[in-house]
């Protein structure tokens, strides 16, 4: 069974309502609801352009969370990447989940994308997913503030070469 695969119309509403939790809403750098045309726009932006994909992670045989990667560059093989989970539906599983899906988009972003290099930007107060990457052979390479609803917030910049993925596997 495909632990990622391409999302498609049938999870436009499903994708909406885990981004529009309130705790996946908090640790996001657009915290406002989002709307059905707000999604639509974004949905159909993503899967038009080359450099952009969503996936959805199936935990066991149910739809459990989502995959962005984005600034995809052939050219210099790298990638950003996010990713979300269905938080209430996946109650007392979300931590495995959370382990599988981590290990499911590093696996695709090197060996499906080709990349060879993967980074990410995480809120600094967000502290379990930085432990989650760093897990993952994710380094900090630098941090900076951004604008979230108004407020400055502390951002964290994490990566993972190809070569280090290597490494991590063979241990």
């Amino acid at each position: 069974m495909t632990v990622l695969a391409e999302a498609g119309e049938d999870d436009l509403d499903r994708i909406r309502r885990w981004r529009n939790h309130p705790s996946v809403r908090k640790v996001s750098f657009t915290t406002h609801e989002i709307g059905a045309e707000e999604h639509r726009g974004w949905f159909d932006a993503v899967r038009a352009d080359p450099s952009r994909r969503v996936l959805v992670y199936r935990h066991g045989e149910v739809p459990a969370g989502v995959v962005l990667f984005s600034d995809i560059d052939a050219e210099t093989g790298s990638a950003e990447w996010h990713f979300y989970l269905d938080v209430e539906g996946l109650g007392r599983e979300i931590l495995p989940a959370w382990l599988k899906l981590e290990g499911a988009a590093v696996d695709y972003g090197f060996d499906v994308l080709g990349l060879n290099l993967l980074g990410g930007a995480t809120l600094a107060d967000n502290r379990q997913v930085l432990q989650l990457h760093k897990r993952f052979g994710f380094t900090e390479t630098r941090r900076y503030v951004r604008e979230v609803d108004g407020e400055p917030r502390e951002v964290v910049w994490t990566e993972l070469r190809a070569a280090d993925r290597r490494t991590r596997k063979k241990r």
